[in-house]
């Protein structure tokens, strides 16, 4: 019913796996002396980190952070905390595992507050890197996919809150998100 509105498919869901696959070798060969703790952000990362963690061979563990600074299409700046983490992070490793690094806004924002809150150290993990579009000097150390600057939705991204569910990563056709005023 929501591929009607998708314009194209981006990366398929075979393409996720097999890069969560490649990423995740990569992570457990870097972090094999101090398993970090992977740090999603909500909403969107929760289908690209259940995917990845598959493919870290680490007594690591997980868990979440919801930020926004979105609304529809665009990022509004103003970044909001709305769930912290449940678990003490002074002197960890921290692997933020994100959907997208787009502006580079939020996870700029993210990664200062975990680095006053004490961790150790935070890398970014991100399932895609749309660089075209960045407005602050933001850098994943995992990259799975870079996009260009195109409306992604699908493997937990989203337009107001839609497509999440869609096993593949489309391109949302431009009727679908234009607003008439």
């Amino acid at each position: 019913m929501l591929e009607k509105d998708i314009k194209k498919v981006l990366v398929s869901h075979e393409e996720i796996v097999k890069r969560c696959e490649e990423m995740g070798k990569q992570i457990t060969q870097d972090y094999q002396e101090n398993p970090p703790l992977l740090v999603g952000l909500l909403r969107g990362s929760v289908p690209f980190l259940a995917e990845l963690i598959q493919h870290i061979d680490l007594d690591a563990q997980y868990d979440f952070m919801d930020v926004t600074s979105y609304e529809g299409t665009e990022s509004i700046g103003d970044i909001r905390i709305l769930k912290d983490l449940d678990s003490s992070i002074q002197d960890r490793d921290i692997l933020l595992v994100e959907d997208i690094v787009d502006t580079g806004k939020t996870l700029k924002t993210v990664c200062k507050t975990l680095l006053n809150k004490g961790a150790k150290s935070v890398k970014i993990a991100t399932l895609l890197d749309k660089p075209s579009r960045r407005v602050n000097e933001m850098k994943a150390d995992y990259i799975g996919f870079t996009v260009e600057n195109e409306f992604v939705v699908g493997y937990g991204m989203d337009f107001n809150q839609r497509y999440r569910l869609l096993p593949y990563i489309g391109v949302l056709k431009d009727e679908c998100y234009q607003v008439v005023e």
